[in-house]
């Protein structure tokens, strides 16, 4: 390992003039800064549209929105919306994001989260943009495949989720596939190193990182690195994850263990039931396609097999196919393995591998914008995306009629807006804890409610609330 540590700072460092001779071609920044600013604007433009709009689809800008104002305050991570007094590095192991407290600190909003995330997707453009360019030595197809990667499904649907912790792994999948591809053997650890602190299941990844530098010669600086992945995995979940959570254990293995009515089911028949799924097969075939396949010549493919595998062998469906933020960190790896595969297959005995390559990057360019016509920030072009409606007007008028400083428990399309200036439980997980204020959507359950007092005493049998405001689709009452 000794040897690799002292190789010298070009072969460590992405720093090197584009023009010496480590055979790259020059790569000006400023095209591809000027197409990651449009990227993030239009990122986080349709997160704010969404946010303002209160059109969260999930509870977890919410979660990641307390955790952090947590970080920005000093405090120790805790995240009421997912029961009182929950330490969120008890459910996933993301440390990572309290990076985000000083921006919090700033801009004392959920809405800043999204804003971090839209920079570090763009981010994560300029990257691959360069990185084509240097290696393929086109700036048409650095161009084209900043374009193509900006605009992919997986990049897009996790800008439709909110916001996820694993917006930091993104950009540092993204440098450390470029370190792989230039030889910079220690910049790819150095990126891929402080994987682990973004999630669990990455140090996972950092151990197939390890076993591509194997594959490419660095076979003890290689195994080094996958062993520290495999050991930070079974740190975070055998050590660190439970520790910290109030049931003692890793919760998530539920995932791989029941199907159907709970039933539960050997391992072997997690995996038979997923290598039969159509769904599943449909996720690898969109992951692939928009590369049109040649990134399967390149070994940097091997570092999207364990986010596949666990997506694989989950029992959440959520977890199989083309929606949520799942996918994000595998668009870096599978863009910057068809640069990989570009580079080789250009000098490939064979004529017709030689002559797709020439032109696999313009199809992959011409696929992302076909599919994109169908994708989420499509909904930019049309002027209902921008309209205030009433069911917004009237979330944003309960939101207001809870007194800042109160503790509140909310429903999903509230719970995000109120995490700033309150104490915030979600409606059936605040057992335990008697919040000053209740705030439902009314229209958010499973059937309409009629009698928000009802619900309030069903809920908390020990205290009784009045309503304090009321309109047709949402309710406010107050503890008495």
């Amino acid at each position: 390992m000794l040897d690799v540590l002292n190789r010298p700072a070009a072969d460590a460092a992405d720093t090197s003039d584009p023009n010496a001779s480590d055979g790259l071609s020059p790569a000006p920044p400023m095209p591809y800064v000027i197409l990651a600013a449009v990227l993030c604007g239009l990122y986080f433009l349709y997160s704010w549209v969404q946010y303002t709009h209160f059109r969260t689809p999930s509870w977890d800008l919410g979660i990641f929105g307390q955790s952090v104002r947590a970080y920005a305050e000093f405090r120790a991570p805790i995240v009421d919306i997912k029961g009182p007094g929950f330490h969120i590095l008890g459910d996933h192991f993301s440390p990572v994001t309290a990076l985000l407290a000083p921006l919090y600190g700033v801009w004392s909003s959920p809405a800043s989260l999204l804003l971090g995330q839209a920079a570090l997707f763009a981010a994560s453009a300029v990257v691959v943009g360069r990185t084509t360019q240097q290696v393929l030595g086109s700036r048409a197809a650095g161009i084209g495949l900043t374009i193509a990667y900006g605009l992919s499904w997986g990049l897009q649907e996790a800008v439709k989720s909110d916001f996820h912790e694993i917006a930091f792994a993104v950009p540092m999948l993204a440098l450390t596939c470029r370190a792989l591809i230039l030889k910079r053997w220690t910049a790819a650890v150095a990126w891929s190193a402080p994987l682990v602190l973004v999630k669990e299941d990455m140090g996972l990844t950092v151990t197939m990182v390890g076993v591509v530098l194997i594959v490419k010669g660095r076979k003890r600086l290689g195994a080094a690195l996958a062993g520290f992945g495999a050991a930070a995995f079974a740190l975070t979940v055998l050590v660190l994850i439970p520790a910290a959570s109030r049931v003692g254990q890793y919760d998530y293995w539920s995932k791989i263990e029941k199907t159907g009515e709970g039933a539960e089911t050997s391992f072997g028949q997690v995996i038979g039931d997923a290598l039969v799924s159509g769904e599943r097969w449909e996720m690898v075939f969109f992951l692939l396609g928009i590369v049109g396949f040649l990134a399967l010549r390149s070994p940097l493919i091997l570092i999207v097999l364990p986010t596949l595998g666990w997506r694989f062998v989950s029992q959440d469906a959520n977890h199989w196919g083309l929606h949520w933020h799942y996918s994000a960190i595998l668009m870096p790896v599978v863009f910057l393995a068809l640069v990989d595969a570009v580079r080789s297959a250009r000098t490939s005995p064979h004529a017709w591998l030689a002559a797709y390559a020439k032109v696999v990057v313009p199809v992959a360019t011409a696929v992302a914008l076909v599919l994109a016509m169908n994708l989420p920030l499509r909904e930019l072009l049309k002027s209902e995306t921008y309209r205030t409606d009433t069911r917004a007007e009237q979330a944003r008028a309960a939101v207001d009629a809870v007194p800042e400083g109160a503790s509140v428990e909310a429903d999903v399309s509230l719970l995000a807006h109120l995490t700033a200036d309150h104490r915030v439980y979600w409606v059936g997980t605040s057992k335990g804890a008697t919040p000053d204020y209740l705030a439902f959507d009314l229209r958010g359950w499973s059937q309409q409610v009629s009698d928000p007092a009802q619900l309030a005493s069903q809920l908390h049998p020990e205290a009784r609330y009045e309503i304090t405001h009321r309109s047709d689709g949402f309710a406010v009452l107050k503890r008495v």
